[in-house]
């Protein structure tokens, strides 16, 4: 079955984070859209990004499947929620998974994401004081090409709106929802997101062979999942 994938990055990030996937899955017949997300604007918080979502495939016909990297997990319950679109699937990789009521802000302490992290450092015989190398916590399994190609890129700034925006929600959008994890993931470790998603959303992840950025380390595994929801549908 066909489907159209919209796209978002994470936070800091633009669409060319997918440019590996992509063209995995519209060479198998799928539509693909990718969505920037106005992160440097100070006027716009999570439900303006919404807004921005929603745009970009109000007027798709056929089944909907949106895919939320990181930080845009909270931007993709807020898009479930709307009234005036209809999403077949939600799919969170490496995802910062809300909370009804809560902003991306408070995410981190209210989680225990910062000793998950450590932990996971030490564990690894890491320092785990090295929170700032960007290589090392972000692109540790990125081919090398394509680091340099995301440093050489113009930085994309971000506000603080988005993370002082509180989610206005009662329960979880009654969508149905699938997460990735990255079994070598540096930021969010693999079972500090198995604790997360069981106690937010009451199901496993599925689990891929990579660190944060999954879809620049592993696109080809990536977009095998994506379908193989899809065929679930």
């Amino acid at each position: 079955m066909a489907v159209t994938f919209v796209l978002l990055p994470g936070a800091g990030s633009d669409s060319w984070y997918w440019h590996r996937v992509v063209p995995i899955l519209t060479s198998h017949g799928h539509a693909a859209i990718t969505v920037d997300l106005p992160y440097s604007d100070e006027s716009a918080g999570q439900y303006e990004f919404a807004d921005v979502v929603v745009k970009a495939f109000r007027d798709v016909e056929g089944p909907v499947v949106l895919v939320a990297q990181s930080m845009s997990a909270f931007t993709a319950a807020i898009v479930c929620e709307r009234t005036d679109v209809d999403v077949d699937l939600l799919v969170l990789v490496a995802p910062m998974l809300p909370a009804p009521g809560e902003s991306a802000g408070e995410w981190w302490a209210n989680t225990g994401q910062s000793a998950a992290q450590r932990a996971f450092a030490v564990s690894e015989g890491r320092d785990p004081a090295a929170t700032n190398d960007l290589r090392e916590l972000f692109f540790h399994d990125v081919p090398e090409e394509l680091i340099e190609e995301a440093f050489q890129a113009e930085e994309v700034a971000m506000s603080d709106t988005p993370f002082e925006t509180v989610w206005q929600a009662e329960e979880w959008p009654h969508v149905k929802t699938r997460v990735i994890a990255g079994s070598r993931d540096r930021l969010f470790p693999v079972d500090f997101m198995k604790r997360i998603v069981r106690e937010r959303l009451g199901i496993a992840p599925d689990v891929i062979d990579a660190g944060h950025l999954i879809a620049l380390a592993r696109p080809r595994e990536l977009a095998a999942a994506l379908e193989g929801y899809v065929e679930g549908l």
